[in-house]
């Protein structure tokens, strides 16, 4: 039986913040002596800077995990978060989170799906897709209702694992194991290329402002993660049991070996929502002459 990333991160949750730190995603390292928090941190700074939050901005965070980084954010910048997830155990870890922190007047969690999301049209200044979309099946239902939520002239920001290029056959079959075994560690899962995203999003009629592969930066992140189940092993094996344990610690190597054959990598896409003027000039026709 496939398990739906919800009840996969109901299990997971409290080990992986052993495992891959409070943030639960990727670092971004300018520096290779940096530690994994300093680096998580940065991949953070990477996506507020590139959404250009500003005071009052109303973000919604699509698969806000136990909301590290929306509290970061609404901290940081002022602006005001609703973060979502299917994950009963993780918008639980989230509130209390922002109980904590004294951020409950400008950060808040709700169960919620990616591609039906339960906000009205035009409610939000930024869309916020940090590491999430790679685990939601339908891509193209994902961005068009981040399309819908969105104010005219706002902002999608999206950084996750994506397929660095199209397998053949021969190759599915070469990877077919590994690919189980990232499946069972981390959840089903369905990467896309940059490409692929950047082809939806323009579709959609956003207009693409960056589109990067970071992932000669992301990579050292599996050496902190590998040094973390070793250090963690007693913890993890109680929580998740010991076959969990070693297929997180072999998913490492794993995911080592497929960055450096370019199978799977790490990307960066923004894009703007045309303003309420360029739309109305669309749907305008020039008057005839004569």
């Amino acid at each position: 039986m496939r398990v739906g990333p919800d009840k996969h991160y109901d299990r997971v949750t409290d080990s992986w913040s052993r495992l891959l730190g409070d943030d639960l995603h990727y670092g971004y390292f300018s520096d290779p002596q940096m530690e994994l928090q300093g680096a998580t941190a940065a991949l953070t700074r990477q996506l507020s800077q590139t959404a250009m939050l500003k005071d009052g901005a109303e973000v919604l965070d699509v698969g806000c995990g136990t909301g590290k980084p929306a509290c970061d954010i609404a901290r940081e910048s002022g602006c005001r978060v609703t973060g979502i997830s299917p994950s009963r155990v993780c918008i639980e870890r989230a509130n209390a989170r922002a109980r904590a922190a004294g951020l409950t007047a400008r950060v808040r969690f709700l169960l919620g799906d990616g591609m039906a999301l339960a906000f009205r049209d035009a409610g939000f200044d930024c869309v916020w897709v940090m590491e999430s979309s790679h685990l939601i099946p339908d891509k193209a239902a994902l961005l068009a209702e981040c399309h819908r939520v969105l104010r005219p002239g706002g902002r999608l920001v999206l950084c996750d694992i994506m397929a660095r290029r199209v397998l053949d056959l021969a190759a599915v079959i070469e990877f077919r194991d590994q690919f189980l075994l990232l499946q069972a560690a981390f959840g089903r899962a369905w990467m896309e290329p940059m490409a692929s995203y950047r082809e939806k999003l323009e579709g959609l009629g956003f207009t693409v402002t960056r589109a990067e592969d970071i992932s000669a930066a992301t990579r050292m992140t599996f050496a902190h993660w590998r040094h973390n189940a070793m250090a963690r092993r007693a913890e993890v094996v109680q929580l998740l049991g010991e076959k969990s344990w070693r297929e997180f610690l072999d998913s490492c190597t794993v995911l080592e070996q497929m960055w450096d054959r370019a199978v799977l990598g790490y990307g960066v896409i923004a894009a703007s929502k045309a303003s309420a003027a360029k739309t109305e000039n669309r749907g305008t026709r020039s008057p005839r002459s004569g």
